[in-house]
């Protein structure tokens, strides 16, 4: 599943993962995979910034502002039966700073 195109607030710093796979183990989305001894993220449209994988990365390799993240703009899409939108863009006059 994706949640909306290129908005995921997910960032990863590939010089401080170590390879311990955790963000692998503990993220619901399967938006991580192995890569050589390092991980490396397949799909940053899958997460939806539950922040599993940074809360649990001893070595701050993962960076994400969590919280419901898109996830509620789907919802809401859904219920509405429009396109998701959390109606926070520029273009709304809302926070920029929650999923787009």
């Amino acid at each position: 599943m994706i949640y909306l195109k290129n908005v995921s607030t997910l960032k990863f710093k590939a010089e401080n993962c170590t390879g311990c796979r955790i963000c692998i183990e503990v993220c619901p989305r399967k938006v991580f995979e192995e890569n050589g001894k390092k991980v490396r993220i397949i799909d940053s449209d899958r997460c939806m910034e539950c922040g599993a994988c940074m809360m649990n990365c001893a070595f701050d390799a993962l960076e994400v502002d969590k919280g419901v993240g898109c996830a509620a703009a789907v919802i809401i899409g859904a219920l509405r039966g429009t396109e998701p939108s959390c109606d926070c863009g520029p273009s709304s006059g809302g926070n920029s700073g929650c999923c787009c």
